[in-house]
This record gives C-alpha cells, sequence and structure tokens, in this order.
C-alpha cells in the first residue's frame, strides 16, 4: 500500500515550490495534477512517472470528482509515491476535502503538502501588504463563484465579516469585471475603494491592472486565471491612505457602527 501526497504547486513560478514538494516530485511514481501547474513544474516529473491530466480545459472537466477519488484509491494500491498535485496550496478552494474524504475511507494514508497560495503571490507580484497594519486589520479570502448553470452568483459570500478594514481577495473572479462590481456596490464597496487583478500570477505572462471597484466593470478582461484584490492595501498611495482613514478615532468608530454608519467615506458593514 502506497501513500497519497496532496502537494501544493504554487501559483506556477518552480522557484515557489517548497523544498519538500520538489523532492517528493523528482520521486514520484504516479501524479495527478490540475490544469494549473505550472508547465516547468511539470516538466521536473520523472519519465519513469506515469502522468495523468485531471484539470479542467474551457470549463470542462477530463475526470468527475469521483473518478479522481478512484484513480487515487487505485494507484496509491499499486504504487509508493502518488501525487496529487494541485495548483497554489491544495486547502485553499481546490477539492482536497473531498479527496481525503475518499482516501480515509478507503483506508488510504495520505499527506499533505503546503503551497503558496495565490492570494500571497498576487499581493507579493504586485508589491502589497495583504494586512498593511496601518489600512488593514484582516484578510478575508472568498470567490465569485457561479451556480451550474452560469448565470446567478452562488450566495456563499458572507458579507457580513467584511469592514472597512478588510482586505478582500476574490479567487476566480471571471470574466464578467461589471458583474463583480456591481455585486461589490452592492454590499456598500465605495466605487472609489483600490482593487488590483492580477493574472498569470508569477509567470512570463503576469499582468497586474490597478483599478477601482466603480472603474472595474469598464477595465479590459486579464486572462484567466486571475486574481482580484479589494481593499485600502490595493492602492500605491496606501501611505497617504493610512493618514485618512486608519486613525485611532475611526477604528474605534468602526468597531461600533450601526450597519448604516460611514467612517469617513468608508461604508461600514
Amino acid at each position: 500500500m502506497g501513500k497519497v501526497y496532496l502537494i501544493g504547486a504554487g501559483p506556477g513560478d518552480p522557484d515557489l515550490l517548497t523544498v519538500k514538494a520538489a523532492r517528493l516530485i523528482a520521486s514520484a511514481d504516479v501524479v495527478l495534477h490540475d490544469s494549473l501547474v505550472g508547465t516547468e513544474i511539470l516538466r521536473m516529473i520523472p519519465s519513469t512517472a506515469e502522468i495523468i491530466d485531471v484539470g479542467k480545459r474551457a470549463g470542462k472537466k477530463l475526470l468527475t470528482q469521483d473518478e479522481i477519488n478512484s484513480l487515487l484509491i487505485a494507484n496509491a494500491r499499486e504504487y509508493s509515491i502518488v501525487l496529487r498535485l494541485k495548483g497554489g496550496d491544495p486547502s485553499i478552494f481546490g477539492r482536497a476535502a473531498e479527496e481525503i474524504s475518499a482516501l480515509h475511507e478507503a483506508g488510504i494514508a495520505y499527506e499533505i503538502v503546503p503551497g503558496v497560495t495565490a492570494a500571497v503571490s498576487a499581493a507579493a507580484a504586485a508589491g502589497i501588504s495583504l494586512t498593511d497594519r496601518r489600512i488593514a486589520s484582516q484578510v478575508l479570502f472568498s470567490t465569485f463563484s457561479r451556480r451550474e448553470d452560469g448565470n446567478a452568483p452562488h450566495p456563499s459570500m458572507d458579507w457580513g465579516g467584511v469592514t472597512p478594514a478588510t482586505t478582500l481577495v476574490l479567487y476566480m473572479p471571471g470574466p464578467n469585471y461589471a458583474e463583480v462590481s456591481a455585486r461589490l456596490r452592492e454590499n456598500a464597496m465605495p466605487s472609489d475603494l483600490p482593487c488590483v487583478i492580477v493574472s498569470h500570477i508569477s509567470t512570463p505572462q503576469e499582468q497586474i491592472r490597478w483599478t477601482t471597484v466603480g472603474k472595474l466593470a469598464t477595465e479590459e478582461k486579464l486572462p484567466a486565471p486571475a486574481l482580484l484584490i479589494v481593499g485600502r492595501v490595493a492602492s500605491q498611495q496606501t501611505a497617504e491612505l493610512a493618514e485618512q482613514f486608519w486613525t485611532k478615532d475611526s477604528v474605534v468608530v468602526a468597531q461600533h457602527a450601526a450597519p448604516e454608519l460611514k467612517v469617513k467615506g468608508i461604508s461600514v458593514i
């Protein structure tokens, strides 16, 4: 009986792999990988290993999740080192939980190997801090997910946790920036609140676009995969914002504000 390693391959740059991930890739017998795993990382897989692409293409899955689970179990019963290679970190907006459950029920040993997730990679690429203490006190990871019909957004976002001091990171914002902009404004995000879009993080195709919640609606779409950071930290003038918003009085008011109150132009949720 072998072991399955759920490995985070990071945002794409092989230099951002952890040492442990690189070591396991070099010794793998079988590798099941997502489409977001960088080409250079796939080249690190030994020629003796079996490589199975289980990613998505144009929104269509090559295999169902149940089929992926079955492949993991079957290969672990035949080979020693089976890798489930995922982009970013395996525990952030992936299907790791379902795979873990299947492995556990089948009695297959497994280990999670963390990776550099897209949120911190995008912030690094943009040269910003997600929790700049002068203008942010918390960071919220979420997705702008849609229902199976591809139309209405899924109501999974907990807007009650968003405050003026929140940095919101939206994974998979999709191609309709106008829809994202409208959703943000509907939930009391000011139109002049800074945003930054990062596409193809850490790869030669990387693009960074600075904008605001209001202007986001008219921005040219950047190619996927992309990530959207919303909040005061997503500005190239954080020092000026710090002086304008991050005062002792505004912190106290923000903590005890009524739902309709606005602190210095920023809506308090």
